[in-house]
């Protein structure tokens, strides 16, 4: 259903969402990760994109790159308790990377 939404309306912000939540939701990060990233270039005040782009970013190792998405989505929605419970355990785990992985450098872009 929704991807035939998004067929008919393929600029609609709300729709790339959506299908985000969902192929999160069921697993399919790369198809997740694709949506919440379109989502963001339809509109990059986006914060639930941004905090889903974090979420598909931090499963996939991507940590230091998922904070800087995650910290965006704070600064756009602080009382989001998704988001402040998300901030955390993802702050350990990226410091226990080391640091930037190889090819990333802690930005917030996709």
């Amino acid at each position: 259903m929704l991807e035939r939404a998004q067929d008919l309306q393929p600029d609609k912000g709300s729709v790339c969402e959506a299908l985000g939540r969902a192929y999160y939701a069921t697993g399919r990060l790369p198809a997740a990760r694709a949506q919440f990233s379109r989502a963001l270039e339809l509109d990059p005040s986006n914060d639930y994109a941004h905090f889903g782009l974090a979420l598909c970013l931090a499963r996939t190792g991507e940590r230091r790159r998922a904070l800087g998405h995650l910290r965006l989505a704070l600064v756009m929605r602080p009382g989001a308790r998704a988001y402040q419970r998300a901030l955390g355990p993802l702050e350990r785990a990226a410091s226990a990377d080391g640091g930037s992985a190889a090819g990333d450098h802690g930005t917030a872009s996709e």
